[in-house]
């Protein structure tokens, strides 16, 4: 390929407030599809990603973990950069807003700012959002709240220092104007030049008092700089931008950024505040920021608290990589929300990937070794009016797709690839291979015709490399051949004899919705309980530090679980009928032991009854309990639980019972199971 020259590309950088879900992942996928696409296209590419780690909502989430703000966003960015590696993320830097290189260099640019008189030091009031560490002013909220998260904001006066940003709005304005790629797509660009940029742009609050866990402000230790000014500028510090006009070859290479890719909740801190903060330094603005839409779950933005949210480690432990990777690509419009549910993913695989692609290539393959021992040949015998369409849409694909990248219509782009696998397909209904291999005479007009579909299938595939990059290259190593260069996909007959696998692989297997639906529910079931477990520990840590009162503790979890509040009271006391004194002798009789249940089902034909089987030690006994009510069977696999071991075994509904779960009853017959407080092994007695 001929180089074309430097390609910078970025995403958002993550926040470090918990793991991503899928409609996070969506970024960092499309991330990676433009910048692969470009590299094949003769761009040499830097693609950066990261972890924003700083900030008020950090301070508190590290409280509710029970850690340290610096061992938290250790935690989490860990989790963040596993995922992005588990998609097969190309990056060229993993940035972290709490390196060395970055923290310095935003306490240089800071102080640069202010020597210039581009910060002022003042005090702030307004309302403000923890959730989204942003300000707002009154006419910017939506019936009171939050107008980006919908979330409640509250009154906020602090000391604080402050950007001049009417200084430069209308050299923005201007350069927005002067610019029309500059904010994609259009909708985005005049969202920020309506609400925001004409109507008139408030000073920005840069650096707080309020919390402790950010960046210091080296001449002014009581301030902290501001979330923003601090994850903005990663897309130069990770590049070696120096403050003292030190900057490093990588940086005069790579700057301005080709493209900033986000999500659109964000693009006011993207295409107001950034460019702002870049003009102030004399440095250039980016080429381009697009604001993409959100990936929403049946219509709905994802949430904990609502139990629907997808994981992307789930989806592919499911579905497998690829497959996510397409689905989410092809699945989200230009500009507009795109809609994942569980049943819209297995229609996909099955369509696109299994029918579409996969059975193409299969069958090929299989054609191939059956007529002709494997070889893939050219014999040049052609029916003009079939031949000479097909390789039309073949070759004239690459043109189409260019297109589309360029204006980032990358659905678009993929569906235009399935549009020749679809063609290939059509191919093999017009020449009909099998009937062409009944007659000895048309030996060689089969051998052009899986030729024309070895051909063509390599030349798709060369194209889907930088979607479905695992995919492509098994499609390669089956066709027997490589992958090939964008700048030869406009000839078609380049391979000039290959020969094909003995041993074709299904690409992706059919799928059965039912039981796709089957493992969703399990995933959600866990999710659930893990966000329970996860938040009733939050909330006693942030009582524990002050945070929280326990009242307010005991309104949150009554809001999560829809239990009264009452329930959430740890100073809730039962008194029962007390039953006869036994002694020493008669306790010593009975034998605790910790369990760990492996595996549990319901009981056909009861409503309150659950088989478990519990391991205790080097044995696994079979218990049944009477706690339907209280939890569904997929929940229990994993628990340590408390069992009474030496309970003489008895039949319930057809089955042994060989000893007893113990389980706590409250007033109103709610059941707990009991737990070690501390993770103990199987088999522990318990005394």
């Amino acid at each position: 390929m001929t180089n074309k020259g430097p390609y910078y590309i970025t995403t958002a950088i993550a926040y470090t407030s918990g793991k991503p879900h899928i409609g996070n992942c969506y970024e960092i996928i499309l991330a990676d599809a433009i910048a692969r696409y470009k590299k094949a296209d003769g761009f040499d590419v830097h693609f950066q990603t990261g972890s924003d780690e700083h900030g008020q909502k950090i301070e508190t989430r590290a409280i509710e973990e029970g850690m340290t703000p610096k061992e938290f966003v250790d935690k989490t960015a860990g989790t963040i950069k596993e995922l992005w590696d588990m998609m097969g993320t190309s990056y060229d830097r993993f940035i972290r807003t709490t390196d060395a290189d970055h923290e310095r260099q935003i306490q240089k640019i800071f102080k640069k700012l202010y020597d210039q008189g581009d910060i002022y030091k003042g005090a702030y009031e307004g309302k403000y959002c923890t959730e989204c560490e942003a300000f707002y002013t009154e006419t910017q909220l939506k019936e009171g709240k939050c107008p980006v998260c919908g979330g409640n904001v509250h009154d906020e006066k602090e000391e604080a220092y402050f950007f001049k940003m009417k200084k430069y709005a209308d050299r923005l304005i201007e350069h927005i104007k002067s610019h029309p790629e500059f904010i994609q797509p259009v909708s985005r660009k005049n969202e920020m030049m309506n609400n925001f940029l004409l109507p008139g742009l408030q000073d920005l609050c840069v650096s707080r008092t309020s919390f402790k866990w950010g960046i210091p402000v080296d001449f002014d230790e009581r301030h902290v700089v501001y979330v923003w000014l601090d994850a903005l500028s990663n897309y130069i510090t990770g590049i070696g931008y120096d403050a003292d006009g030190e900057s490093g070859d990588l940086y005069k290479k790579y700057w301005p950024a080709d493209l900033h890719l986000i999500g659109k909740d964000i693009i006011r801190f993207h295409t107001i505040y950034w460019p702002i903060f870049l003009m102030a330094l004399g440095e250039p603005l980016p080429k381009q920021v697009f604001g993409h839409p959100w990936l929403l779950q049946g219509g709905e933005k994802m949430s904990k608290s609502k139990g629907n949210v997808i994981y992307v480690d789930d989806m592919i432990n499911i579905f497998g990589l690829d497959a996510v990777r397409y689905f989410v690509l092809h699945e989200m419009p230009y500009e507009n929300d795109g809609t994942i549910t569980w049943e819209l993913m297995t229609e996909r695989v099955n369509s696109d990937l299994a029918n579409t692609l996969g059975n193409l290539v299969n069958r090929t393959v299989a054609m191939s070794n059956k007529y002709f021992g494997g070889t893939v040949a050219d014999k040049g015998v052609v029916v003009p009016e079939i031949d000479d369409d097909l390789k039309a849409v073949v070759t004239g694909a690459y043109e189409k797709i260019e297109k589309l990248m360029d204006t980032l219509h990358v659905a678009d782009a993929l569906t235009e690839i399935f549009t020749v696998f679809k063609r290939l397909n059509k191919y093999i209904d017009e020449t009909e291979p099998w009937v062409l291999a009944k007659d000895p005479a048309k030996a060689d007009r089969l051998a052009t015709v899986l030729y024309n579909l070895s051909e063509g299938i390599i030349i798709g595939a060369s194209l889907l490399a930088p979607f479905l990059p695992t995919t492509a290259g098994k499609i390669a190593q089956q066709l027997g051949t490589s992958l090939r260069d964008f700048d030869t996909l406009g000839s078609f007959g380049l391979n000039q004899g290959s020969k094909v696998t003995e041993t074709p692989e299904i690409l992706f297997a059919r799928l059965d919705k039912e039981e796709i639906l089957k493992k969703a529910e399990e995933v959600q079931a866990r999710q659930r309980q893990e966000f329970l477990e996860h938040q009733k520990v939050a909330f006693a840590n942030l009582v524990k530090a002050n945070r929280m009162t326990q009242a307010e503790a005991d309104e949150k979890w009554a809001a999560l679980t829809g239990a009264p509040a009452a329930d959430a009271k740890n100073d809730a006391v039962i008194d029962i009928e007390a039953k006869p004194e036994i002694t020493y002798d008669d306790f010593a009789k009975l034998q605790f032991q910790v369990g760990e249940i492996i595996a549990c089902e319901a009981v056909k034909g009861s409503k309150k009854l659950l088989c478990s089987k519990v391991k205790i030690g080097s044995q696994v006994k079979q218990i049944l309990s009477g706690i339907h009510a209280a939890y569904e069977p997929e929940e229990m696999v994993g628990k340590k639980v408390m069992v009474l071991v030496n309970l003489a075994p008895r039949k319930m509904a057809g089955l042994v019972s060989e000893g007893m779960l113990l389980c706590a009853e409250d007033a109103e017959g709610n059941l707990a199971l009991m737990k070690p407080e501390k993770d103990m092994p199987a088999g522990a007695e318990i005394g």
